[in-house]
C-alpha cells in the first residue's frame, strides 16, 4: 500500500493509547447525548457523522510530517483571517455574525483559529532564540491579538478567550520569564474593570447572573440554577442512564450542548464524573507526553499548546456548569453536540499524532 502513496507519507502514524482514549470519550459522549436529547437517535446519527468526518481529518493530518505543517502554517493563518473578515459582511447567527453559510453547510471561522493561532505562534518562535525577547513578544502579541479581537467583535468572547489562551500557552512553553507573566497578569487584572464598558448587554448580564443567579431565578439565572440542581441531585452514584429527572422534564436548558455535563452528573453521579475527568486527564497527560518527545521547537510548542488548550475547554465548561465561572458558551469537548468544534478538536489530535509519529524522522 505504501508504494501507492506520496513519498512523505508513512502509513500509519497513530498513537494507539491516545486514540483509544479518544474513542472511549467519544463513545461515552454519544451515550449521554442520546439521553440528553430525549432518546432522539437522529441527533446521535448527526453527531456520529461529524465525528466520522473529524476522524478522517485526524487520520489525514497524522500522516503529514511536521515540516509540511510548518510550511503551510502561515497560509492557514492568513486564510483564517480572511474568513474572520468575511464574517463582517456575510456572517449569520442569532444576534451575532459568527457563522459563514455556504449553502450546503455552515461553519464558524473562529474554530480554524484555535489551530492556526498556536501553529503560527510556534512557527514564528521556532527559528528564534528562546526565551523570546521584547521584539519577539511584540510580534507574537500582534499574531495573537488580531484574530482574538476579530472573534470578540462577532461577538464571541468565549472563543476569543480560548484562542488567546492557546497563543499564551505557546509563549509560556517558550520559556517566558515569570516576572513578565506576573506583570501581564497584573495589567490584565487592572484593565478588567474597563472591559465592563465595552461588553455587550448580554455579556454584562452573564457576569451579574454569575455573581447572583438567584436575583432572577426564572430569567437569566434559570440556566445555572437548574444546572446546579441537576449536578447535586445525582449524588454519589447518580440516577442511572436515561433516568435523570432534570433533563427528562426539560428543566436543563441547552442540555445536549453547553450543559450536557449537568445531564451526565445527574445520571452517573460523582463517581461517574470523576471517571470522566480521569479520562480527560489521561488524554491531556498523553498529549503532554507527546509534546515532551517532539523533535523540534515548533513541535514542542504546538503540541504543548494544543494539549493545555484542550484542558482549558474542560476546565471552563465544568466551572460554567457548576456555577464557578460565568456562562460563556464553551461546550464539553468531544461530548457536547456540535460540528465545527468536534472536527477542529480531532484535527488538533491529528497534528499531535503527526508530531509523535514523525519524531524520529530526519528530513
Amino acid at each position: 500500500m505504501r508504494r501507492w502513496l506520496p513519498g512523505w507519507i508513512s502509513w500509519p502514524q497513530l498513537d494507539v493509547p491516545l486514540l483509544l482514549g479518544l474513542f472511549v470519550l467519544i463513545g461515552a459522549g454519544l451515550c449521554v447525548l442520546y439521553s440528553a436529547s430525549g432518546g432522539d437517535i437522529d441527533t446521535v446519527y448527526r453527531q456520529g457523522a461529524r465525528v466520522a468526518l473529524g476522524l478522517v481529518v485526524l487520520l489525514v493530518l497524522s500522516q503529514v510530517p511536521p515540516h509540511i505543517l510548518r510550511i503551510w502554517t502561515p497560509w492557514l493563518y492568513a486564510f483564517g483571517l480572511v474568513l474572520l473578515f468575511a464574517t463582517w459582511v456575510f456572517g449569520t447567527g442569532r444576534s451575532t455574525s459568527r457563522w459563514l453559510d455556504l449553502g450546503v453547510f455552515r461553519f464558524q471561522p473562529s474554530e480554524i483559529m484555535k489551530l492556526a493561532v498556536p501553529m503560527m505562534m510556534a512557527w514564528y518562535l521556532h527559528p528564534r532564540r528562546l526565551p523570546p525577547n521584547l521584539g519577539s513578544l511584540l510580534a507574537a502579541a500582534v499574531i495573537l491579538g488580531i484574530p482574538a479581537l476579530l472573534i470578540a467583535r462577532q461577538p464571541d468572547l468565549g472563543t476569543a478567550l480560548l484562542v488567546a489562551a492557546s497563543g499564551l500557552f505557546v509563549l509560556f512553553l517558550a520559556g517566558l520569564q515569570w516576572r513578565l507573566i506576573l506583570g501581564m497578569a497584573g495589567l490584565a487584572a487592572a484593565a478588567a474593570p474597563a472591559l465592563w464598558f465595552v461588553m455587550h448587554d448580554y455579556q454584562r448580564q452573564r457576569v451579574l447572573t454569575f455573581l447572583d443567579p438567584e436575583s432572577d431565578p426564572l430569567g437569566s439565572g434559570w440556566n445555572i440554577i437548574q444546572s446546579k440542581i441537576a449536578v447535586g441531585s445525582g449524588g454519589l452514584l447518580g440516577k442511572g442512564w436515561m433516568n435523570g429527572t432534570q433533563s427528562r422534564l426539560e428543566f436543563i436548558p441547552e442540555r445536549h450542548t453547553d450543559f450536557i455535563l449537568a445531564v451526565f452528573s445527574e445520571e452517573f453521579g460523582l463517581v461517574g464524573v470523576l471517571l470522566l475527568f480521569a479520562l480527560y486527564l489521561f488524554i491531556v497527560g498523553r498529549s503532554l507526553h507527546i509534546a515532551s518527545l517532539a523533535s523540534s521547537t515548533y513541535g514542542r510548542l504546538l503540541a504543548g499548546s494544543l494539549s493545555l488548550t484542550f484542558f482549558v475547554y474542560l476546565l471552563v465548561n465544568a466551572g460554567m456548569v457548576s456555577g464557578l465561572l460565568p456562562v460563556v458558551g464553551v461546550p464539553l469537548p468531544l461530548v457536547s453536540f456540535g460540528g465545527t468544534s468536534i472536527v477542529t478538536l480531532l484535527a488538533g489530535f491529528g497534528i499531535l499524532m503527526s508530531l509523535h509519529g514523525h519524531r524520529n524522522f530526519i528530513r
